[in-house]
């Protein structure tokens, strides 16, 4: 029996990819290569190109890998991107994951991790989020992880009892951040590490937006979770699952006391060795001060711990980093 990783030719799914390796669970990648790197996909892994919209396909690769369960990391996880794109957002994650729950449906597969997002809390009005916290997403990227979580929910209903019934959990995390490997990278021109090394190459100062919050340095404090963590804690759902354990409809892995701008802008620059001095901006319009997740029922269920220091992230971001290109 094998896990199928949708989107496991990404960043993140590649993490995942290889934590199920090396646990012992014979992952499979199913990825169309949009935004995948092919060469992440090593050793004798089975990789098929599809898109999870290519419903006929996802059929194929559960059955003619006796696929046990999926891990669902693909979609289109840009949140700004999406409010210029929302037709595209919602194309690849609400339909995505429509597709791939009947596909599952028709080849008989009853497991299903989702990889969903923090961003389904839009701007919370406590600076901590639980599970409980109300869902408010502000973009069509966080609508459409949630529309993926209520899809998952409903087919989670209706087969219940059934010789069908789907077990499935969602996991909502806000930055994902660090690499675990020398050759896997954040490829994303979006995401905060790899546009801040981007700019330093450059000769760009990196800016701190804002510096007058309530908090402990004035800078604004988000959360932060290194890769390796999160790859981890999915691998423990889906153990968790295939052991016939039930599990919560969502879990959020998040530190429970974030990380502040100039804490990562400064180990940035003592990481990268830049001479460059960062840049003290007024605020942007919109950013609270503090927007954090808890992991305590993570921790309880799915051996969820924020392992790694802010150093340690950015040492290891940097290290994967493709300098130059």
């Amino acid at each position: 029996m094998s896990w199928l990783v949708t989107g496991g030719a990404g960043y993140i799914g590649t993490h995942v990819v290889r934590a199920l390796d090396a646990a012992g669970m014979q992952p499979v990648v199913l990825d169309d290569l949009s935004t995948g790197i092919e060469s992440f996909v090593v050793g004798d892994t089975p990789f098929v190109r599809a898109s999870v919209l290519d419903t006929a396909a996802v059929i194929a690769a559960l059955i003619e890998h006796n696929v046990e369960g999926v891990i669902h990391c693909a979609g289109y996880k840009f949140a700004g991107e999406s409010v210029k794109y929302p037709l595209h957002t919602y194309q690849q994650n609400v339909d995505g994951t429509r597709s791939l729950l009947e596909a599952m449906a028709v080849a008989g597969v009853r497991l299903l991790v989702f990889s969903s997002s923090a961003g389904v809390y839009g701007t919370p009005s406590s600076p901590v989020v639980t599970e409980q916290t109300p869902t408010e997403p502000e973009s069509p990227y966080g609508e459409s992880k949630l529309i993926g979580e209520w899809l998952i929910r409903d087919q989670v209903r209706a087969t219940a009892g059934t010789d069908a019934a789907l077990a499935a959990t969602s996991l909502r995390y806000f930055n994902v951040v660090g690499s675990g490997f020398r050759d896997v990278w954040d490829a994303s021109p979006h995401n905060l590490f790899p546009k801040v090394f981007a700019a330093i190459e450059a000769g760009n100062a990196p800016q701190i937006n804002g510096t007058d919050y309530d908090t402990p340095d004035g800078t604004c404090v988000r959360d932060y979770v290194h890769v390796s963590d999160l790859a981890h804690s999915h691998v423990a759902a889906a153990r968790m699952l295939a052991a016939g354990r039930g599990l919560a409809p969502v879990y959020n892995l998040g530190s429970g006391a974030g990380t502040s701008v100039r804490e990562i802008v400064d180990a940035i620059v003592a990481v990268t060795g830049t001479s460059l001095v960062p840049i003290e901006a007024p605020r942007r319009p919109g950013d609270p001060a503090r927007i954090v997740a808890t992991g305590d029922l993570a921790a309880d269920d799915l051996e969820w711990k924020n392992s790694h220091s802010v150093r340690e992230m950015v040492e290891s971001a940097w290290a994967s980093h493709p300098h130059g290109s």
